[in-house]
């Protein structure tokens, strides 16, 4: 098969990591690869030398821009349309908000119904949510809407975000099909030496005694943040030994910094900045728990992994966190709620067996739900459903 990706950009996220995965897996399967992405700036960090190092083919579209601009967006459906005409793909698979729209658009278009591409779209994480502006939220929703009657088959990363959609009307049942988001299995499950822990312990300021609670996010708007330092100042009183080790960078980077200091907080928090993703594995195993305050997402990515470090999370209940945390692999807790969020915390920070317990039954049921072979057979059904002959 041709199978052609297009993804808006290819920042450090999980939706980047998911489509390298996913273009990987389908070379190894004897397809015909091409990702197409625009351009990758800002803090967040990108994947474009990783992407360039595998076998399949990759394409920049400078006009593919994450931002809403008429004329630009009008370019870019222009060259993309022209683009897929001269690859003569068999499915055309889009991603994230902005190439999910103009590539679902081009691939629709670029032949008549009786011989154009397959059309497939995932969904990563919704373009539309509670916390924006309500008549922003609604035009969002309405060009899903308009989306969803140009594609073949949808691909959701958690069952919620299929639900999300239907109740919002936004396709219909017979499109959707759940594809959980896979993790390079492996990277996680073996676990670094003592001496690499430690060594990554002491770059940080870490003592080896430390418990450490480690939140893997970008520092951006409702990521959470601000939640886990109102749990630290309510913690560090009766747990100094806790360490709180930000990984990632982003636009509020400073403005997280200023607020930890302003509560007194300095000692009790740690900053990486953005680390490559060959480092994420080491970054978990050398911590206790993972926090994730995350206020929107799919399915967090970072969830999964820590599971398979043998690790146990805290995570808001938001989105598909449910559907891979529970009481028996770490703990929900309502969002924004500090109160729960500290009480958590502190459960796990004193207790090294529940730690344990928690972390080996998440690390099982995490190698079942998130190898790539998983994603790509579910993936595969997709295309199916699409009518491609896979």
């Amino acid at each position: 098969m041709n199978i052609v990706h297009v993804i808006t950009r290819l920042i450090v996220g999980g939706a980047q990591e998911n489509t390298i995965i996913t273009c990987r897996e389908q070379v190894k399967r004897r397809h015909k690869v091409t990702l197409i992405t625009g351009p990758s700036p800002g803090p967040e960090g990108d994947l474009m030398e990783q992407a360039e190092r595998e076998e399949f083919e990759l394409i920049l579209l400078p006009d593919i821009l994450r931002p809403i601009l008429p004329l630009t967006d009008m370019r870019a459906y222009t060259g993309l349309k022209e683009l897929l005409k001269s690859l003569n793909p068999d499915i055309v698979h889009t991603h994230s908000a902005k190439a999910g729209i103009l590539g679902r658009l081009a691939g629709w278009n670029i032949k008549d119904e009786s011989s154009r591409p397959a059309v497939v779209h995932t969904i990563h994480g919704l373009a539309f949510h509670e916390y924006q502006n309500p008549l922003l939220s609604r035009l969002y929703i309405e060009i899903e809407k308009f989306a969803a009657k140009k594609c073949d088959a949808i691909i959701s990363v958690a069952d919620t975000m299929t639900r999300k959609c239907l109740a919002r009307g936004i396709g219909s049942p017979e499109l959707f099909n759940t594809a959980y988001s896979a993790v390079d299995i492996e990277n996680f499950l073996k676990p670094p030496s003592s001496e690499q822990i430690n060594e990554f312990r002491e770059k940080y300021s870490i003592g080896r005694s430390s418990t450490v609670a480690a939140c893997i996010a970008r520092i951006t708007e409702l990521k959470g943040h601000e939640y886990i330092i109102e749990a630290a100042d309510r913690i560090a009183g009766e747990h100094p030994e806790l360490i709180w080790l930000l990984v990632g960078n982003g636009s509020l980077t400073e403005k997280i910094k200023g607020d930890i200091e302003k509560a007194g907080l300095s000692d009790n928090f740690r900053f990486t900045g953005l680390l490559d993703p060959s480092e994420i594995p080491l970054a978990v195993h050398s911590s206790d728990f993972l926090v994730h305050c995350s206020l929107r997402e799919g399915l967090a990515r970072v969830l999964p992994q820590a599971m398979l470090c043998g690790k146990p999370a805290v995570s808001f209940d938001i989105d598909g966190a449910a559907e891979v945390i529970n009481d028996n692999t770490g703990r929900l807790i309502a969002p924004m709620d500090v109160e729960g969020l500290t009480r958590a915390c502190t459960e796990l920070a004193e207790s090294p067996q529940l730690r344990e317990k928690l972390g080996e039954e998440g690390r099982q049921n995490a190698v079942e739900l998130f190898s790539p072979e998983k994603m790509i057979e579910s993936i595969e059904k997709a295309y199916r459903r699409a009518g491609a002959e896979v």
